[in-house]
């Protein structure tokens, strides 16, 4: 699929079927996301892979949208290990996480496979449920699976505003 096609009919998948996501696809998935690139190539994000029937329902303890996905990935990053700007003290790792977030969803479209960004979650409870180190810090989550035969794009996916709303020219300034 051409990478224009790609991002066009990528759409957020909230409904899934029961079918597995298979170990050759998650391990495909996992690879587009180590491929993302990072501020300095620090590489600060960890993803932590939750398949497992207790798994899964302790994610659900954390956000009510998983949207019974048999697949989760939880973007972090490790805050200690990320490039921190000189300037300012910015930490890129939320921007790292971005990035793979970005990465993932792609490949799980081009895969035939359906996916969403769920940033709607509680960190604190999310991090305690599941043992996180305090320097891990989750950003998304991805629930990932084969879409529902019905499932289809809400219907405000195709909206989207004209290049002039968040585009400015030099020339306009």
């Amino acid at each position: 699929m051409e990478f224009s096609e790609l991002i066009a009919q990528r759409y957020s998948v909230r409904k899934f079927s029961a079918k597995p996501v298979e170990e050759k696809d998650l391990t495909a998935i996992l690879e587009a996301a180590r491929l993302a690139p990072s501020a300095v190539n620090k590489q600060p994000t960890r993803i932590l892979v939750l398949e497992k029937a207790e798994s899964l329902a302790k994610l659900k303890d954390c956000t009510p949208y998983t949207f019974d996905a048999p697949l989760a990935l939880v973007v972090c990053y490790d805050e200690t290990a990320a490039w921190i700007r000189s300037f300012d003290a910015y930490n890129s790792g939320p921007i790292d996480a971005a990035i793979v977030g970005s990465h993932i969803m792609l490949k799980v479209h081009d895969m035939g496979l359906g996916s969403t960004w769920v940033g709607h979650f509680d960190p604190a409870k999310l991090s305690a449920a599941f043992g996180l180190p305090k320097s891990i810090i989750p950003v998304a989550i991805f629930p990932i699976g084969h879409p529902a035969e019905d499932a289809k794009p809400a219907p405000p996916h195709t909206k989207r505003n004209p290049l002039n709303a968040s585009v400015i020219y030099e020339s306009f300034l």
